[in-house]
């Protein structure tokens, strides 16, 4: 059962903006924005390198736990109290409150045991954790950010989580093109405008606007284009954001496939709903092997929003 936002009825919508998605979401603007102004569904991921869901069940008796459909250690929690980021199952490091769609980047990559990975851009750490629970504490795991303040929280749910495989590092993530290292497999989980997660950050209405997407969507092609180069030949790389925008998703993979003849976009099969990724808009056509991306809007699972696609290098 949704409920709304307290406030968030009050809230002016630019006009580019009602616009702008009216466009892109057709008859399903109205259920877009009753998802985006209505509180977000709690999930917990349970980390296997610490505990089992059973134990988590026994450290969480006063919450219920739904199954997240595409991962099973994932679970939506529903209880009287709503934090719970303060019980001993998440300060001992069993369980990670995580988003159920932001699970899914990880889930799509993959990566075995053993294997080199790169985080390109990873604080505060919710991807990259799962990634070396995933790889079971072999291999190495290197998580990446940019921005000084936010390796702190990468560091500590790096510790918490004991993730005992990963290294952090701080550098802008078109550096690694300088390093001489590749990798088998790469999670781009790229900087954007997050309009996927306006339920969680109600400000991102309020800051959104077209030049900010525009040099959004130039900082993620730049990354895109790294991660693509640094990328083992015969070797897979998740590109994703949790943002609505085709400039930030569909336009950055169509430029990554005019560039690499031996760039391909694989399937993605997972127990969820989606829809199907925008490959027309004002004028512009997108490669047509994009539609085997994934495009989930927040009112196709009561989530955020997300894109993610799947790339190969032959």
């Amino acid at each position: 059962m949704l409920e709304r936002i307290p406030g968030t009825e009050d809230i002016e919508l630019k006009p580019k903006f009602v616009e702008h998605y009216k466009k892109l979401c057709g008859p399903r603007y109205d259920d877009f924005l009753q998802y985006s102004f209505s509180y977000p569904r709690r999930s917990i991921r349970v980390n296997t390198l610490k505990s089992s869901v059973e134990q988590v069940k026994e450290l969480l008796p006063q919450w219920k736990l739904d199954p997240i459909p595409w991962i099973k250690e994932g679970f939506w929690v529903s209880s009287e109290r709503r934090d719970i980021g303060n019980t001993a199952a998440h300060m001992l490091g069993a369980i990670y409150v995580q988003e159920a769609a932001s699970m899914i980047p990880p889930l799509v990559l993959n990566p075995e045991e053993n294997s080199l990975v790169l985080d390109m851009a990873a604080s505060p750490g919710s991807k990259s954790t799962q990634l070396a629970a995933m790889m079971n504490n072999t291999g190495l795991l290197i998580a990446n950010d940019i921005n000084a303040a936010r390796m702190k929280p990468l560091g500590i749910n790096m510790q918490r989580s004991g993730a005992h495989n990963m290294i952090t590092t701080r550098m802008m993530g078109q550096s690694f093109r300088k390093k001489g290292m590749e990798f088998d497999h790469i999670l781009l989980d790229a900087p954007c405008s997050g309009t996927g997660t306006i339920r969680k950050s109600l400000k991102t209405v309020t800051i959104w606007n077209p030049g900010m997407i525009e040099r959004l969507a130039r900082t993620q092609t730049q990354l895109l284009d790294v991660a693509y180069d640094i990328l083992k030949a015969g070797q897979s790389m998740v590109y994703s954001t949790c943002s609505c925008e085709p400039q930030e998703n569909e336009a950055v993979i169509d430029h990554l496939l005019q560039r690499n003849d031996g760039a391909t976009i694989e399937k993605i099969d997972l127990p969820l709903n989606r829809s199907k990724p925008i490959l027309e808009l004002d004028e512009k056509h997108y490669a047509s092997e994009i539609k085997n991306a994934l495009r989930i809007w927040p009112q196709d699972n009561d989530t955020e929003g997300f894109f993610v696609c799947k790339i190969r290098k032959e």
